[in-house]
């Protein structure tokens, strides 16, 4: 009988369930959109247990669409939208609030509190004191419900990143675990001691009763026994670094940047963290035995999601496809800059204030102008992080390999090669995230022999050199570095 692996994806605007082969081949695949709620400006909030529920959905289907049974699923492998925090009763398992999505801005007041820790928290954590990590929204949380603090110091709520919630629904309330990747992304886990941090807890006011347990990201996680107790979850990993684990950047230097609702930059650093002065974050990749993989990163908050507001809210397109097409349509953008700040700026700004602006409007400016400029802004953010990355490393990175949705957008990705003067790498499978997970459970399960065999078996579909003038690039990249500046000025 063929076996495959199966990974979920639980991603902020959808969840997916893929089957994978022994050659990295996406077989099979079901998807579900998931609503995000947004009940104030900056706000971004999920219900936790439709996401369970697309889940299921999700699993239930691509079972069907294969035409097999459980029997036929080596091992699962989990990844996640990371940050997003979920807090539920231990009695019950049912959630006490809404996720609050790595989007949201809602406890940025918290964050603001320990400006003055700041130093002294990214020593530990490698990252900036931010709304986007999960810290200051389990301290919302606990704050928002009646008797927060009380509950979870009696020990009757749990906290979990996406991966521990679905990790404990799926084996029935049996495991509250999580791995070392989403860990190091909550702003309580010391990314050199690899354990939760108690002087983190104390500022934070959070009890450790709380936190679930830690684990290596290839781990025996148990089985999966909501849907079949012969099948064990033994992958786990946040989004990004199953990314960059699903591109097999195995060695120090190897970069990738994944394109979904947001894009995430990461650079492998090798088996030691190293802490940024420039605005990048220290995170782990990855814990494969006892041996931990270290990476930088650099986040772009509004990637893909400004190709769905071109479609949803502002009605510009029918599809995401049609935005290459519309950007064809004209041969530059009139002058336009579109800053898509919506939910602030990440790397290397970290501005939580800065909202969306526009640029360079003038009457002959049309919609295939202003769709061109929203691609270009994703690319040019990108750029940001590419350019801080390098002078962080002091060395020029010469390709990046690259995954997600938007990565089906030829003219954005031409334009990111010529912003970066650098070689770009599309592999086969574009489900990167999702095959990172299979690859970290199928190491665990005996699935993949070795991070060599999973190597061997990784294949480019195209690849991408500059063909824009350099000084043409360098000009409009200028251009880009003036719209921020204002964007920012003007709050």
């Amino acid at each position: 009988m063929k076996k495959y692996i199966l990974a979920i994806d639980q991603g902020t605007t959808s969840s997916r369930a893929i089957l994978f082969d022994h050659t990295g081949k996406a077989c099979f695949m079901a998807q579900r959109e998931v609503t995000c709620i947004f009940p104030h400006s900056g706000w971004v909030e999920a219900d936790a247990l439709a996401i369970w529920v697309s889940v299921i959905d999700v699993t239930n289907e691509v079972l069907v669409k294969a035409n097999i049974k459980w029997n036929a699923i080596d091992s699962i492998g989990v990844t996640n939208q990371r940050e997003t925090t979920v807090i539920w009763d231990k009695k019950t398992g049912m959630p006490v609030y809404n996720a609050i999505v790595w989007q949201s801005r809602q406890s940025a007041d918290i964050c603001d509190k320990f400006e003055e820790q700041k130093e002294f928290i990214h020593e530990k954590t490698g990252l900036l004191i931010n709304p986007y990590f999960s810290a200051s929204k389990i301290r919302f949380i606990l704050d928002h419900i009646p008797n927060g603090q009380k509950r979870a110091e009696k020990g009757e709520l749990m906290f979990g990143t996406i991966d521990s919630w679905l990790i404990y629904k799926m084996t029935n309330h049996q495991v509250h675990a999580t791995d070392v990747s989403n860990a190091s992304r909550t702003l309580l886990f010391n990314i050199h001691t690899l354990d939760w941090d108690e002087e983190l807890l104390k500022l934070f006011n959070i009890p450790k009763n709380m936190l679930p347990m830690v684990r290596p990201s290839s781990y025996n996680y148990g089985p999966a026994s909501f849907f079949n107790k012969t099948v064990n979850i033994c992958g786990v990993a946040g989004d990004q670094q199953a990314a960059l684990f699903g591109q097999t950047c195995f060695e120090k230097g190897e970069s990738k940047n994944t394109y979904g609702t947001g894009c995430f930059m990461l650079l492998n650093t090798g088996d030691t963290p190293v802490l940024s002065k420039k605005g990048l974050l220290t995170t782990v990749a990855w814990q494969i035995g006892d041996k931990v993989t270290y990476a930088l990163e650099g986040s772009v908050f509004i990637g893909g999601a400004i190709v769905q507001w071109l479609r949803d809210e502002m009605q510009m397109i029918r599809t995401s496809r049609e935005s290459e097409t519309e950007a064809l349509a004209c041969t530059y953008t009139h002058g336009v800059y579109v800053v898509p700040a919506f939910v602030g700026l990440g790397t290397p700004y970290w501005d939580d204030d800065a909202r969306g602006a526009v640029f360079g409007l003038t009457r002959g400016t049309n919609k295939h102008h202003f769709i061109r400029a929203c691609l270009d802004g994703v690319a040019y953010q990108c750029k940001d992080v590419f350019k801080v990355m390098e002078e962080e490393m002091g060395n020029r990175l010469v390709c990046l390999k690259v995954d997600g949705g938007a990565t089906e957008n030829k003219y954005l990705m031409q334009f990111q090669s010529d912003l970066l003067r650098c070689e770009i790498k599309l592999p086969v499978c574009l489900q990167t995230t999702a095959l990172g997970a299979a690859y970290l459970a199928g190491l665990n399960s005996g699935y993949f022999s070795s991070m060599d065999e999973i190597k061997s078996i990784h294949a480019y579909q195209a690849i991408y050199n500059p063909k824009m003038p350099y000084d043409e690039a360098k000009k409009n990249y200028e251009g880009w570095l003036k719209a921020v500046a204002a964007t920012r000025v003007f709050k």
